[in-house]
């Protein structure tokens, strides 16, 4: 037994380390296998540091001793069938908790497509925004887009972004407004300048559906990726003010994130700016908020 002066002092103490010892939901890595028969649609061929296999026992290996429970793979294909593709994998290796689909809302099969894949419960839902020529502004306007995105949310899944710039999140903003029960995660806010699209995203933090994902955070600069957390901060500190510490996650966007840094230094930087915060903070950005987000089981 100790009293509560000196417990106070040791979890004072211990606060900084505090991050370290949580159990990690990884809310966004990429799944792929240019090996297979039918190759990927990406990264490319000449990609000489992303195209190789990024397969679940990869990821084990490269995050031993990081706590990392399960990881939410982000679907970074086109084709229909690579849906089944990473379930398959996920059935296989039970790190990946979940899957963010590729699926098309005005699509005439999309309903279809949606029951198939929403029967395996680690499928969390679909990434839609302004990757593979799609156009999430102009696209709320096509027929049957908004009915999809309906179907999605009744379905108690979830609608990712892909990627940040001011156009996707007014648009963004403009779905919370259509379908206002959907769930909505923004990723890799921190590589966009908060400063482009500030109205849009106070508004969108007004709104208790919408998540942001404290991801791809580091930057190329001059040439140079910067490892210090300090160079990254004020960026890290308006996303958090906006949403606050119900409503951020960890992802780290691997292996895409290996353009910029290996996985312990992208770990590091966002370990090391939890650490400043309660260790009730850290908990919900590395773990909790993922359960809010994507309901996985």
């Amino acid at each position: 037994m100790i009293d509560r002066r000196t417990f106070l002092s040791l979890a004072g103490g211990a606060a900084a380390a505090s991050a370290a010892g949580l159990q990690v939901i990884d809310t966004h890595i990429h799944l792929f296998d240019p090996g297979r028969p039918q190759g990927v649609p990406w990264p490319p061929r000449d990609n000489s540091v992303l195209y190789r296999a990024a397969l679940p026992e990869r990821y084990r290996a490269l995050t031993a001793g990081l706590n990392i429970a399960g990881a939410i793979e982000v679907e970074c294909s086109p084709w229909i069938e690579d849906n089944q593709w990473v379930l398959d994998l996920a059935a296989r290796d039970r790190i990946v908790v979940g899957t963010v689909g590729n699926l098309d809302p005005a699509d005439r099969e999309f309903g279809r497509r949606l029951e198939r894949f929403h029967r395996n419960p680690r499928f969390r839902g679909i990434r839609y925004g302004n990757l593979w020529g799609r156009d999430l502004a102009a696209d709320l306007d096509k027929p049957g887009f908004v009915d999809g995105l309906k179907l999605l949310a009744d379905s108690g899944l979830s609608l990712d972004s892909a990627n940040p710039d001011p156009r996707l999140l007014h648009a963004v903003a403009a779905v919370t407004d259509r379908v206002p029960g959907l769930r909505v995660v923004i990723d890799h806010l921190p590589q966009m300048d908060p400063a482009s699209a500030r109205p849009d995203l106070r508004e969108l933090a007004a709104r208790p559906r919408v998540y942001v994902k404290i991801s791809q955070v580091l930057r190329r600069v001059d040439g140079q990726v910067p490892e210090d957390l300090a160079f990254y901060r004020d960026r890290i500190d308006e996303v958090f003010g906006l949403f606050g510490e119900d409503r951020v996650l960890y992802g780290s966007d691997w292996p895409n994130s290996d353009q910029w840094a290996p996985y312990r230094t992208v770990f590091r930087i966002v370990q090391e700016y939890f650490a400043k915060k309660s260790p009730a903070a850290a908990e919900k950005y590395f773990y909790r908020n993922s359960l809010a987000a994507y309901l996985w089981k």
